[in-house]
């Protein structure tokens, strides 16, 4: 079935809902995985994004999508100056590197304390967004539903916690993809739910043997 979504794509400030909404929404949820305050982002641009960013917007849309305004936000085409007054640093980089697809980006982003942290993601059309890699982990993560990562130690127990947890709390699931670099070392847990998740259940997600660390994502 073909939605009137599909046909006219999404509200936005134009002029390609590739290079533009998807863009501001890639920088918005790059911004969420960040969680923090953000003062310096260099994002190297792939394919179709290196060629004609300045032309089509798309760095206007990043860095509007960084400071967490919506694709459809007048405010983008004036991103560079209000990235400015939350005294922001701002960088970018082309490359020639086929990442296998045509609108691919790398945020690199820090904050003051010099916190970092490397984000790949890119943009399907229509506005649509995956989010491919976080610090190395292969992910996927859309931005269409709500979601936790939790990054854990490969060990017997940790995919029964968790999804344990949000049974006890009437959460369903709709989708659970479990990624690790190898046997028995860091591995990657994503789960999509089809509602939200309160911090008293997150603090739990986190105290389940085994789990280092988790980020929960709401739609952007």
């Amino acid at each position: 079935m073909i939605s009137i979504f599909d046909v006219i794509g999404p509200v936005m400030i134009g002029p390609s809902s590739s290079h533009t909404a998807g863009a501001a929404r890639l920088g918005k949820m790059a911004r969420a995985i960040f969680g923090e305050p953000i003062t310096k982002a260099v994002m190297t641009l792939y394919g179709s994004f290196a060629k004609t960013y300045k032309g089509h917007g798309t760095d206007k849309a990043l860095v509007g999508g960084l400071l967490g305004f919506d694709a459809d936000d007048a405010r983008l085409k004036d991103s560079f100056a209000e990235a400015n007054k939350k005294k922001m640093d701002i960088f970018f980089l082309e490359s020639s590197e086929d990442m296998g697809h045509p609108n691919v980006v790398k945020f690199d982003l820090y904050n003051g304390d010099d916190s970092h942290k490397t984000i790949v993601g890119r943009s399907l059309g229509g506005g649509l967004i995956m989010i491919t890699e976080i610090d190395g982990f292969p992910v996927e993560v859309t931005g269409e539903d709500y979601a936790i990562m939790s990054l854990h130690n490969d060990q017997p127990g940790v995919v029964a916690g968790v999804s344990g947890l949000l049974g006890e709390e009437n959460i369903n699931i709709s989708s659970m993809r479990v990624f690790r670099k190898r046997r028995h070392s860091d591995a990657v847990m994503m789960v999509s739910t089809d509602g939200p998740i309160d911090q008293a259940t997150l603090q739990k997600i986190e105290a389940v043997p085994g789990v280092k660390r988790v980020m929960y994502f709401e739609p952007v």
